[in-house]
């Protein structure tokens, strides 16, 4: 799925995305990401460098797309029947996710692209799906704004930012502040 909304799924558009991304892929293997140009990633995947200008606008937003392609979630969140260890179990996955190199490149590419808040929508999308398990168990609930300042942006913060990432003890600790009583 392209960051960009709107885009036709199937057909040409889902090839050339696909085409796209492969080389932008074997590319990072061969080369920094720094050197990456958007004619050297229109060459490798066979289309015109004003096809990528005009589905991504910019190599950043093309960069960040394939970063958020490669960490979006292939299966719900663990379910363990209990609102706190779905959470804690979500949290350390976060945390390894977002601390690894290719996580801090995401991060990076996102930040720099005109299309930040997509990974929020992301987030979001992952952090409902354990909250409406927990309502249907009649748990009390958070709030996800709530999660995601106390989970998210310290975690963001800290691993872009900070000398180095939270600990998982110190998330640990926060999600105790973000749920209720």
């Amino acid at each position: 799925m392209a960051i960009k909304e709107g885009i036709r799924t199937g057909g040409r558009s889902a090839r050339v995305q696909q085409s796209v991304h492969a080389a932008v892929r074997t590319l990072l293997q061969e080369q920094d990401r720094a050197s990456l140009t958007v004619p050297q990633i229109a060459a490798r995947a066979g289309v015109t460098p004003s096809t990528i200008y005009r589905r991504w606008g910019e190599l950043a937003a093309l960069l960040a797309d394939v970063a958020v392609e490669r960490v979006l979630p292939d299966v719900a969140p663990l379910d363990t029947g209990e609102l706190r260890a779905d959470l804690r179990a979500w949290t350390e996955q976060y945390l390894d996710e977002i601390t690894s190199e290719p996580g801090r490149n995401l991060m990076r590419d996102v930040l720099s692209s005109a299309c930040p808040g997509y990974c929020t929508h992301i987030l979001r999308g992952q952090l409902q799906v354990i909250l409406d398990r927990a309502q249907a168990r009649g748990e009390a609930l958070p709030d996800i704004e709530r999660l995601l300042d106390l989970l998210v942006a310290p975690t963001v913060y800290r691993t872009l930012f900070a000398e180095a990432p939270p600990t998982l003890e110190q998330l640990y600790c926060l999600l105790d502040l973000a749920l209720p009583g």
